[in-house]
């Protein structure tokens, strides 16, 4: 595995459903580190941006005016095999598929409502996270426990 950076998104379901701290509690259990993190509701601009890929297909509009519909937490994890990890703690698409103690498999409702979005791969995680962060926004930082295992 490669340290690598991931864009993840708690979507409005799961904002509103006050399950933010559910979430990231998750990713930091699983040693990742958080280096950028910022709540907004996305312009529809952004959202179109985002979801371009789904542009022709008939789902498109209802993707865009979710995700606009209220807060999102939008997030950037480093980590070893981050992208491929996140993708396996988020779980299958459609939440009826998600095995048990993934977070969609736990915790979202049904394929629309799906709560989290995470990037599929290096060069999506790439675009995603300089579509929603400016490069200042990203923190590098050396988490203090790494220091403490060098000291003992």
């Amino acid at each position: 595995m490669t340290m690598e950076r991931t864009f993840i998104a708690i979507k409005p379901d799961g904002v509103q459903r006050g399950l933010v701290g559910e979430i990231l509690s998750r990713f930091e259990r699983k040693g990742f580190k958080l280096i950028a993190l910022k709540q907004l509701i996305p312009s529809r601009a952004l959202a179109e941006q985002h979801y371009g890929i789904h542009r022709e297909r008939p789902f498109f509009n209802g993707l865009v005016d979710f995700i606009t519909s209220g807060p999102v937490i939008a997030m950037v994890w480093e980590g070893d095999g981050v992208i491929l990890n996140a993708r396996k703690l988020i779980g299958a698409t459609k939440p009826l598929e998600a095995e048990p103690g993934t977070i969609r498999g736990d915790l979202a409702i049904n394929i629309g409502r799906n709560v989290i979005h995470g990037s599929d791969g290096q060069g999506t995680a790439a675009s995603e996270i300089a579509l929603w962060f400016k490069e200042t926004e990203l923190n590098d930082w050396n988490p203090a426990d790494q220091i403490w295992r060098v000291e003992n």
